[in-house]
């Protein structure tokens, strides 16, 4: 077991194609939650959402390609993430859960609802699931690169020591701020290697797969748009070095014309893309999941 915030959490792992899904559960005697997390983030992103859902199942896997799963082969991609999210369920014995998606988990979310959706009749969908088609002849990985460059060249940097490492993360603009026991547990999942060549335990494929999905695959854009995707769209006020310019304005998110009864939308003030999920934000992504486990 490992302590991540105040709740304590257990590793355990699933059968899914090509070998076991790395999953943190932080058990609860109430229904069960998933928790889908970002590109280049991991299950204990949800540290904090376990905290504010007291009696709440919750399981959060790391995705294929990233901290406990990333020995798990290609092909990657978004689909790769829902077939292997309904093997939890099935290995869990669950018919049925809801699902809460951070950044591209979001995404991965809405498609797993919009491909199984009665397997996962909620979700929350968390700064990201809500996507824009590119223009034709848009190049996917210069996209890709303009969107999370930072969090992409940060796969392909070394570290003398878990100090260094914490280090850079405390000077995230984004992070920095937010600093305690869930961010440090957070980020220190993700770290790999031996020192002096210690590194992020994403594999640079998968990010690219999974990123090209996001801001290109038809199937995965139109998701959050399908009659039976039902939950709710929280983004933050702002963006992913805590810029003002942020994935989601009013205007852009007016622009997609959701159904306002069947995903209704708001923003989280005070947040950016990271601190949605960190306190005091994510009482608020968990009164969401709690409307959600409710049915409304």
């Amino acid at each position: 077991m490992t302590t991540s915030g105040s709740a304590l959490a257990r590793d355990l792992t699933a059968p899914v194609r090509g070998g076991r899904l790395a999953v943190t559960h932080w058990p609860g005697d109430g229904p069960p939650v998933v928790a889908l997390h970002g590109i280049t983030a991991n299950s204990l992103a949800f540290a904090a959402l376990a905290d504010a859902l007291p009696g709440v199942d919750l399981h959060a896997p790391d995705l294929r390609g990233r901290a406990g799963s990333a020995e798990l082969p290609g092909p990657y991609g978004l689909g790769a993430h829902v077939d292997d999210t309904v093997a939890l369920l099935d290995h869990l014995g669950l018919e049925r859960a809801v699902l809460v998606g951070h950044s591209m988990g979001a995404f991965v979310a809405a498609l797993a609802a919009a491909r199984h959706p009665d397997r996962f009749p909620r979700v929350v969908l968390v700064d990201g699931g809500l996507g824009f088609p590119p223009p034709g002849g848009t190049d996917i990985d210069a996209l890709l690169k303009a969107v999370i460059g930072p969090a992409m060249d940060r796969l392909s940097m070394t570290f003398a020591s878990a100090e260094d490492y914490l280090a850079f993360f405390r000077a995230h603009p984004a992070l920095g701020p937010h600093w305690g026991p869930h961010v440090a547990g957070y980020v220190t999942r993700d770290l790999t290697g031996r020192a002096p060549e210690l590194r992020s335990s994403c594999v640079l494929d998968a990010v690219r797969a999974d990123g090209a999905d996001v801001l290109g695959d038809a199937e995965t854009l139109a998701a959050v748009h399908q009659p039976g995707v039902r939950g709710e769209l929280l983004w933050a006020e702002r963006g992913l070095l805590d810029e003002p310019r942020a994935l989601y304005d009013a205007g852009r998110v007016a622009a997609a014309a959701l159904d306002p009864a069947r995903m209704p939308a708001r923003r989280i003030d005070g947040t950016n893309h990271y601190s949605v999920l960190f306190p005091p934000a994510v009482e608020e992504v968990a009164a969401a999941v709690r409307d959600a486990l409710a049915g409304g």
